[in-house]
């Protein structure tokens, strides 16, 4: 195994002496809460009674024993969505693998999950962030029965995930395994399907066209194809060793997909105080694994809501990590994938490539990933191997040698740039992200007036008048987390594209979200501070100069420092953001929030003293 990289293992120590305090105190609560023998015997005699009133005669059997482990399971199953539809024959699965060990699985709870994709530009999508911190708390809800040696989490989208991590590590020190749905079958190509939003954002094809495109794309059940933030949760749960390894990418409904859950199960109990070797995941969880999952982020031009997610779920171990990690890891870690939006290949045709088995063995060859970080299986060399059916049963072969498509995948010394897919922007206005890994290396300095706008609305609408033809920078604010929840802007990026693909150099400066399926228009995201909490964004004005520059990490208004700093910011009233669709539910959440690059957490805040106090005035914005 190859020397660690001297950079991944500077920062690393970074991590771990920033978060020395909060690190210990967190291994303190769960150490605490470890029971060496089954977590229910600690039940008194009517509450055990509750836990397992209607199980089947055998479990029941089981349970009153207090011998055998009892796995919770925690879901997001719905069957209106894809990526969720597969999971409602998991529990079924997870109960027979575990009563082939004598141990037991109950049903703990279900978690909510929205999909993005179908909220984008309606008010319910002014709820998808804060719905990370929802399922968190559902999580715990689930677990509270306080019955449970481990759990494993079914879910795989955007915030869900994240959500149910944050959960898991409340319950630290539970032994956790994460099983997904794998993605449906490639449809319609990505970027025919961009192609062809283009020209509807263009007015020269009609919606019954769109429709069917887009029902080409989206077509069965299983994860959307593209490397979004879905995808880029299956990618990090391998290389933070809480799936079994390879279970990624393999697509719902075929007999390796259930033999990977079986699995799943049965690893999780493996891993409980009576199995075999206990694995809390509040302490296989560490400084290494965080790093781990910056790094194959970086790698694989990953989604930009991770550097608010894994942010977040780091605090949630006691861990503290910022901006500053991730842009120096991007210096050293190589692009490695091509997967849409960063280039044609959708998720299948990745995983075909070779996968994150691959993938693994190439950071771990080039001494980028720690190869002594633990997993649900031991370590991460388990990782750097594909499963497959050998006469029936489930067995692991390590990675091919070779990468299957050099298009979309390659090894570490051939990759696509020298640099990671993610880099951190900075200046005048701000502390932003920008995923250039997807942006071709001509459109990745803009310097162009800016044209302010308070919605992706008005944008749209000035495209279709006609007022947009010309370089601009549009600057979208007052879309950050204590304003509006801060919403993905997926309906700039058709119109950005068709004006960038006439000729004129157009980008992107907003506090909001762009996500995994930012495109190929460069976009300065997450601003911090946010414009609502006095951040700079509030003082811009139609016609400055703005610079940003995805090469060098420069996010500034060029125009002279003392008008600047005289400037008094905007105000606009949101209120009609914080009602309808459920969002007047939700003020609680906005109000607590933090920043972005805090990882715009809601909860948390006080245990791990992660605050963002706005000015009197910028609360009297939020509450009017």
């Amino acid at each position: 195994m190859a020397l660690l990289h001297q950079t991944v293992e500077e920062i690393t120590g970074r991590i771990r002496a920033r978060s020395l305090s909060s690190r210990r105190a967190y291994l303190a609560r769960i150490d605490h809460a470890v029971r060496t023998g089954p977590v229910r015997g600690s039940l008194a005699c009517t509450n055990l009674a509750h836990a397992f009133a209607a199980a089947p005669t055998g479990d029941k059997q089981v349970l009153r024993a207090l011998r055998q482990p009892n796995l919770a399971i925690v879901s997001s199953y719905n069957d209106m969505l894809s990526a969720h539809q597969p999971l409602a024959e998991y529990p079924t699965l997870i109960k027979q693998a575990a009563n082939e060990l004598g141990a037991t699985a109950q049903f703990a709870g279900g978690v909510p999950a929205m999909c993005d994709g179908v909220t984008q530009g309606q008010p319910g999508m002014e709820l998808s962030l804060f719905s990370r911190d929802t399922i968190a708390l559902a999580t715990a809800v689930a677990l509270s029965h306080n019955s449970f040696d481990a759990a494993v989490y079914l879910g795989v989208c955007d915030k869900i995930v994240p959500g149910l991590l944050i959960g898991a590590l409340s319950f630290g020190h539970l032994p956790a395994v994460f099983i997904p749905a794998g993605p449906m079958t490639s449809g319609m190509s990505n970027d025919e399907k961009a192609k062809t939003r283009q020209l509807f954002a263009e007015g020269k094809i009609g919606r019954d066209v769109l429709l069917e495109a887009e029902s080409r794309s989206y077509h069965s059940a299983g994860t959307c194809t593209f490397y979004g933030t879905a995808n880029s949760n299956q990618m990090l749960m391998e290389v933070m060793g809480l799936h079994v390894p390879g279970s990624a990418f393999v697509n719902p409904g075929t007999p390796l997909r259930d033999a990977l859950t079986r699995a799943a199960a049965l690893q999780a109990l493996k891993n409980t105080a009576l199995g075999e070797h206990f694995t809390p995941v509040g302490r296989m969880i560490d400084e290494r694994s965080m790093v781990n999952a910056i790094v194959a982020l970086l790698a694989t031009g990953g989604s930009t809501n991770h550097t608010m997610h894994l942010v977040a779920i780091a605090h949630a171990a006691g861990i503290q990590i910022n901006w500053d990690d991730f842009n120096g890891l991007s210096a050293v870690v190589p692009l490695l994938a091509r997967v849409y939006p960063n280039g044609k290949a959708d998720v299948n045709q990745f995983h075909a490539a070779g996968g994150s088995a691959y993938l693994i063995r190439e950071l771990l060859g080039a001494g980028l990933l720690h190869a002594d970080a633990q997993t649900v299986t031991g370590t991460l060399a388990d990782y750097a191997s594909e499963p497959w059916l050998h006469e029936g049963k489930l067995a692991w072969r390590a990675a091919a040698e070779q990468s299957g498509d050099t298009g979309i995948l390659r090894p570490a010394n051939e990759p696509f740039e020298a640099s990671g897919g993610l880099r951190l922007l900075q200046g005048n206005l701000g502390r932003a992200v920008i995923k250039v890994s997807a942006v071709k290396p001509e459109h990745r300095v803009v310097e162009a007036p800016a044209l302010v706008f308070n919605d992706q609305d008005e944008v749209a609408a000035a495209f279709k008048r006609g007022e947009l033809e010309r370089d601009f920078i549009a600057v979208i604010r007052f879309q950050g987390p204590r304003a509006n929840g801060m919403p993905e802007l997926h309906k700039l990026t058709p119109p950005l594209a068709v004006l960038q693909g006439r000729g004129f150099k157009v980008a992107l400066v907003t506090d909001g979200r762009m996500s995994g399926a930012s495109g190929k228009v460069p976009a300065a995201i997450h601003v911090t501070p946010e414009a609502v909490c006095d951040g700079p964004l509030a003082r811009v004005r139609d016609g400055d100069l703005i610079r940003l520059d995805g090469e060098t990490g420069e996010l500034n208004v060029l125009i002279d420092p003392d008008e600047w700093a005289a400037r008094t910011p905007d105000s606009i009233d949101i209120s009609h953001a914080h009602w309808g669709m459920g969002r007047e539910l939700f003020d609680g959440f906005r109000v607590r929030s933090v920043g972005a690059e805090q990882g715009a957490l809601s909860i948390l805040c006080d245990l791990f003293d992660i605050h963002y106090t706005p000015s009197s005035a910028s609360k009297t914005q939020v509450e009017a």
